[in-house]
């Protein structure tokens, strides 16, 4: 499912909505922690959570173990929840037999039974037993958000927080934490304890409250880049030099390398409206600046021998013909191979 429509799902399940099964599985853990947590709060009042909802784990079970918890009656009431985490270590689920079995139970389920099975791992949707939980159950596909998805992610989550957020904000965030959602729902969460009524988060209150600078970070650089100026590329360069800890290069040039390609797409774009640029480059209409000032800055010609120059620095930052170089001078030869 698409991000939107995961976050959606979470929001519009209710009591009576929910199904006798459901598989969510996929890579992106924190969507498949956000509906497993709100299934287990809707689905068994607190009173009765003691005797009808149970929470196993998959290495402390087998399949056998797993059909007849479901097919248990629930203990003087309408429901039972069983929710199994990390399920992809059921004990036999490698088995054709346990397969089978479930693939039979999800035919015909016990409709007082909420059977929720949580894979930390993507399973394969063309297998029969997995496309048995869509009959009368959901199937849900949690997958690893894309970079370019992670601002929308960081926006649309303020929203259901009712908090405001700069775009500037949303780019420290993102380049700070990167796609690590269930990090950046905790780090929004600590700065919403903080704001006060109807402030909105801006750099400053970023810099103050998760501890990135807002003025010595890969945006700032990206900036000074586009304005040639040279003398703040090298200030920043210094800076994450000296704390390579906290600044690493290595995703700083992967937010480089998708800045110059953007701008080679941006170049062989016809229609330079801000609509057109927005999809073609798949980036915030709010960003689209940037990028016209960019591709003023820059040839095609420039851009692809800075790209080149970058994939050059990435082997040497993972110790490839890098020789004695510091990581600090490697930000020094950045800016030089990019400015010159």
């Amino acid at each position: 499912m698409a991000i939107n429509k995961l976050e959606e799902l979470s929001q519009k399940l209710t009591k009576e909505s929910l199904k006798p099964v459901y598989l969510l599985h996929g890579a992106e853990p924190y969507f498949l922690d956000l509906i497993s947590d709100k299934i287990q709060e809707i689905a068994i009042p607190e009173f009765e959570k003691g005797f009808n909802e149970f929470v196993l784990y998959g290495k402390d079970i087998n399949v056998g173990d797993l059909i007849n918890y479901a097919r248990r009656f629930p203990m003087m009431a309408e429901k039972q929840l069983i929710l199994v985490k990390e399920a992809h270590q059921i004990q036999d689920i490698g088995s054709k037999d346990s397969l089978g079995l479930i693939e039979n139970y999800n035919n015909n389920p016990l409709e007082s039974t909420i059977l929720v099975l949580v894979f930390g791992k993507a399973q394969d949707e063309r297998k029969t037993w997995v496309k048995s939980f869509s009959k009368k159950g959901l199937l849900v596909n949690s997958k690893k958000m894309y970079d370019n998805e992670v601002p929308e992610f960081i926006s649309n989550h303020c929203k259901s927080k009712a908090l405001k957020i700069s775009p500037k904000a949303i780019q420290l965030l993102f380049e700070h934490i990167g796609n690590n959602l269930q990090a950046l729902a905790k780090e929004i969460e600590k700065i919403k304890v903080n704001l006060k009524d109807g402030e909105e988060i801006n750099a400053d209150i970023i810099e103050k409250y998760v501890g990135i600078s807002k003025d010595y970070n890969v945006f700032e650089l990206q900036k000074a880049i586009t304005d040639k100026d040279s003398y703040k590329c090298y200030q920043i360069a210094n800076y994450f030099g000296s704390n390579p800890k906290d600044h690493p290069i290595q995703p700083v040039l992967i937010i480089l390398y998708n800045f110059f390609s953007k701008l080679l797409v941006y170049h062989g774009t016809q229609d330079k409206s801000d609509a057109s640029l927005g999809a073609a480059l798949g980036v915030n209409p709010y960003f689209i600046k940037d990028y016209k000032k960019g591709g003023s800055a820059y040839s095609p010609n420039q851009l692809i021998k800075i790209i080149k120059n970058l994939r050059t620095l990435d082997e040497k930052s993972k110790g490839i013909s890098a020789g004695n170089t510091t990581e600090k001078e490697q930000y020094k030869e950045l800016i030089y191979t990019i400015l010159t």
